[in-house]
C-alpha cells in the first residue's frame, strides 16, 4: 500500500476528512496519514485503542515514535498519559494496550539506524523555552543528525516570518488552529511540507503543534 508516499509533494489531511480503518486487532483502529507497505509499513498514523484493547508483542525493526493525545497508553515499560512523548529505538519490542482507552499520534520505521536512544518525556511537566519570536514557546523532544523534533506553543495572534525547509517539515496539530497562506488546520490535522518548500505560518486563535524538520530526503 502506498498513501501520500511521494515526499517531494506537499501532503495535507484536515481533521475529520479521513475515515478510521480497523487494524488486525479488535478494538484498535487507525487513521492513516502516510504509508508505504502492508502491515509492516513505514507509516504515520493516528491510532485509537478502545478501553481494554491490547496488541500482541512485536518488534520495531526500524523504530517507533509516538505522542499520547488522549487517555493512557501502556506496555511492560510503564503507563504513558496524555502529553507523553516516547521513542522506542530500532530493535526494541513491547506488548502495548490501554485499559481506559487512548489515542496516539505514531510514526513507524522512520529512524536513522544509528539513532538508538530511548526517549520518554512527560511534556505536561517539562520546562518550555522562549521561541524565536514573541508569542512562541518551544519544548525540544529529540535531535539526531539533521532531524529535530519539538512541540511549539503559539499564542493567539502570533505570526512567524516566511522561512524555507531545506529537508522538509512535518506538523501535527494537537490543540487549537494552525494556519499559513495555504490553509487553516484545526486540531487533529496533519501536514507535510517537502524539501525546499517555504511558508509564512501564523495562528489567529493560538495552537499547540508537534513539529519535525530535517528528516525528508531532498
Amino acid at each position: 500500500m502506498e498513501l501520500r508516499s511521494d515526499f517531494q509533494q506537499r501532503a495535507v489531511v484536515i481533521a475529520g476528512e479521513e475515515k478510521w480503518t480497523a487494524s488486525p486487532m479488535p478494538g484498535v483502529d487507525r487513521l492513516m496519514l502516510d504509508r508505504i507497505g502492508g502491515e509492516k509499513a513505514r507509516a504515520t498514523s493516528v491510532v485509537r485503542y478502545a478501553p481494554g484493547s491490547i496488541f500482541p508483542e512485536h518488534v520495531h525493526d526500524e523504530g517507533e515514535e509516538f505522542f499520547v493525545l488522549e487517555g493512557t497508553f501502556s506496555d511492560e515499560h510503564g503507563d504513558f498519559g496524555r502529553g507523553t512523548y516516547v521513542r522506542n529505538p530500532p530493535g526494541s519490542s513491547h506488548s502495548p494496550g490501554s485499559e481506559p482507552g487512548c489515542t496516539i499520534f505514531v510514526k513507524l520505521r522512520q529512524f536513522d539506524p544509528d539513532d538508538a536512544t530511548r526517549v520518554v518525556i512527560d511534556t505536561t511537566a517539562a520546562a518550555w523555552s522562549p521561541g524565536l519570536m514573541s508569542g512562541l514557546e518551544v519544548l525540544p523532544l529529540h535531535s539526531f543528525g539533521t532531524e529535530e523534533v519539538a512541540l511549539v506553543r503559539w499564542a493567539a495572534g502570533t505570526v512567524f516570518d516566511r522561512h524555507s525547509h531545506p529537508q522538509g517539515e512535518e506538523i501535527f496539530v494537537i490543540e487549537g488552529v494552525f494556519e499559513d497562506e495555504h490553509g487553516r488546520y484545526p486540531a487533529g490535522s496533519w501536514l507535510r511540507n517537502p524539501p525546499g518548500s517555504s511558508h509564512k505560518p501564523f495562528s489567529t486563535e493560538g495552537c499547540l503543534i508537534y513539529v519535525k524538520t530535517g528528516h525528508l530526503p531532498s
